[in-house]
């Protein structure tokens, strides 16, 4: 249930349906005539800028937005009675609009307790102004914050402020991206290489032995041949994986301080033979 004091957090605020559809946002609140107990908001649809009416007795206000328990088809489809800045809901107006909502006698509840309904600001409502008893030129039509400076029938001024609240959203900040490319650098490897070569080794053989050949032993030309052998260096090169690279996110959570500017309504005595005093 919307109370008088959380019509401030209303007005101006986006208006959701039962799937968390927004609907329009509330620009206007009206308030029974006898309870002083709001009962319907008008939603601005952005319908070139037309207005509907949904009951608010059951409505919760969430963070900055106010949730209805109905869904925004029917909402969009519910009479929309032309209400001039500081005017009033006919009963016939309502009863119209609660047959459509399914409401018996209308937002407030009883018919006999529901007179008609006032367009009223942020203050006059949040302080229980009766509809009788607010001046339409003042707050009626704006419902703004800040033009809130009137008080009830017993003397007391309701104060109000705004409070600051601060959500984050997640949002792309960059991208990382993983390229290969091939690139060729001079390596060094020492290897043994080896190779063959002659070494002269003469052994002298005496006369007369057995192992001197005729042939040897006459004069003749003669060539003899080695094969020598060596080694060289071949170069060959294969592939293998060495290392496996991939991206991870990883999620930091840092502290950093928001400035904002919120308002706030002072309120000043004024009382006789005494300096004006601020009681807040």
């Amino acid at each position: 249930m919307i109370t008088t004091e959380q019509i401030a957090a209303v007005l101006d605020h986006p208006v959701l349906d039962t799937s968390g559809r927004k609907i329009g946002d509330a620009k206007r609140v009206f308030v029974d005539d006898t309870s002083g107990q709001p009962g319907w908001a008008a939603v601005r649809t952005g319908r070139l800028g037309g207005e509907t009416f949904v009951p608010i007795r059951d409505a919760q206000l969430v963070d900055d937005h106010l949730e209805v328990p109905y869904p925004k088809a029917q909402v969009m489809d519910a009479p929309h009675p032309r209400i001039e800045p500081g005017g009033h809901l006919s009963r016939a107006q309502e009863q119209e609009l609660g047959r459509h909502y399914g409401i018996a006698g209308g937002a407030a509840g009883d018919a006999e307790q529901r007179a008609t309904g006032e367009t009223v600001g942020a203050a006059g409502a949040a302080a229980g102004t009766r509809s009788g008893n607010v001046d339409p030129g003042a707050t009626a039509a704006t419902g703004r914050a800040e033009e809130r400076d009137l008080t009830d029938e017993t003397g007391a001024m309701t104060r109000s402020e705004e409070r600051m609240h601060v959500r984050t959203e997640r949002y792309a900040s960059g991208e990382a991206r993983l390229h290969k490319y091939v690139v060729t650098e001079e390596v060094e490897q020492t290897v043994p290489v080896r190779h063959e070569k002659v070494r002269i080794v003469r052994e002298p053989i005496e006369a007369g032995t057995t192992t001197q050949t005729k042939a040897q032993s006459e004069f003749a030309e003669a060539e003899q041949t080695v094969t020598l052998h060596a080694e060289r260096p071949v170069v060959e090169t294969e592939t293998v994986a060495v290392e496996r690279v991939r991206l991870v996110p990883e999620e930091e959570t840092e502290q950093q301080t928001i400035k904002g500017t919120v308002r706030k309504e002072r309120i000043e005595t004024h009382l006789p033979d005494e300096e004006p005093g601020n009681l807040s």
